[in-house]
C-alpha cells in the first residue's frame, strides 16, 4: 500500500516487486547518514538517494535525466517509496548527494551488489586496474586516474571498484577490494601485481581460488616454474593430458595437467633453497 498519492491496492506481480526492492535497495540504503539539518526536509534521504541510483542504472547522466525518471516512474516508485511531496527537483537531487559521505555510500552500493552477488552463483572474478583515458592534464597539473575493479564477465556486472593514487598503488588496493566480495565458491584472477603470498592467502581465506600471472621480476619462483616445464617437455609431457585444436593453417597445441603441483610446495622449496 503506498503512501504518496493515498491507498493503493497492488496486483501479485506488483506485491512481488516492492518484496524484492525492499529487502535489496532499500535494505541497504536505508542506513545511510542524514546530512541535511537545521531545515525542512520535503523528501526524505532514502527516496532520494533510491530514485537516484534506479536512474542511473537507467541510464541517467545528470540530475536532470534523474529528476525526469522520477516523474516518468513516479506512479511506479510510489509502490515503495514514500513521496508525499512528489518528486524530488533536480536541484534537490544534486544538493542532497554532493553532502553525503562518498564512502559511506560507496560502502551501502557495494553491500547491495555483494547481496546480489550471493544469489548468482558467480564462477569467475577478474581484478584489474585501469587508466581512464584523457583523465591526464599537464597544463592543470592533474594526474591520470587509476581505478581496480572486480568484474563479472559471465554477468556482465562490475562487482566493486576502488581508486587509487597512482598505478603503482594497485597492489595496496587489492586486499581492500577483496574485502568487498563475495568470492566464495569462486575463481579469482589477476595480473602480475597480484602475484603475492598476502593476496593468495586472503582468497583462500575466502573460500575462493585463484589464478595469478607469473612474471620474471618474481625471480625465484619464476624460474622455479619454468624448470618445470622444462622438465615436463623433456619427459614428453608424460602423466598430462592434452588435447589439439586446429587454428588456421596452424595446429595449436593446448596441454591441461589433470593433478596440479599446488604452490605451497613450491614456495616451501623455494624457502629450502
Amino acid at each position: 500500500m503506498a503512501k504518496g498519492f493515498g491507498a493503493r491496492v497492488l496486483t501479485p506481480q506488483q506485491e512481488k516487486e516492492v518484496k524484492i526492492i525492499k529487502r535489496s535497495i532499500l535494505k541497504h540504503f536505508q542506513c545511510l547518514k542524514e546530512p541535511r539539518t537545521g531545515r525542512r526536509q520535503d523528501h526524505n534521504l532514502t527516496a532520494i538517494v533510491t530514485i537516484g541510483i534506479l536512474a542511473v542504472l537507467s541510464g541517467a547522466d545528470g540530475f536532470v535525466a534523474i529528476e525526469a525518471y522520477g516523474k516518468a516512474k513516479r506512479e511506479w516508485l510510489e509502490m515503495f517509496l514514500e513521496l508525499p511531496k512528489g518528486i524530488p527537483s533536480h536541484d534537490t537531487f544534486g544538493r542532497v548527494f554532493g553532502m553525503l559521505e562518498t564512502e559511506e555510500l560507496e560502502k551501502s552500493f557495494l553491500s547491495w551488489i555483494s547481496s546480489l552477488t550471493e544469489k548468482m552463483d558467480i564462477e569467475l572474478i577478474q581484478i584489474d586496474g585501469k587508466t581512464k583515458r584523457g583523465s591526464y592534464d599537464r597544463e592543470k597539473g592533474l594526474n591520470a586516474l587509476h581505478s581496480i575493479s572486480a568484474w563479472s564477465s559471465e554477468r556482465g556486472l562490475m562487482l566493486a571498484q576502488k581508486k587509487v593514487d597512482s598505478k603503482s598503488n594497485e597492489i595496496k588496493a587489492v586486499p581492500l577490494l577483496l574485502k568487498l566480495l563475495n568470492i566464495k565458491g569462486a575463481v579469482v584472477t589477476l595480473d602480475a601485481m597480484g602475484t603475492q603470498t598476502e593476496i593468495a592467502k586472503q582468497i583462500k581465506q575466502g573460500e575462493g581460488d585463484y589464478v595469478l600471472a607469473l612474471k620474471g621480476n618474481q625471480g625465484k619462483l619464476n624460474k622455479q616454474v619454468r624448470d618445470w616445464f622444462k622438465q615436463a617437455v623433456a619427459q614428453n609431457w608424460q602423466g598430462i593430458e592434452y588435447s589439439y585444436t586446429e587454428h588456421g593453417h596452424k595446429l595449436r597445441i593446448l596441454k591441461i595437467r589433470d593433478n596440479i603441483v599446488k604452490i605451497e610446495k613450491v614456495v616451501k622449496r623455494l624457502r629450502n633453497d
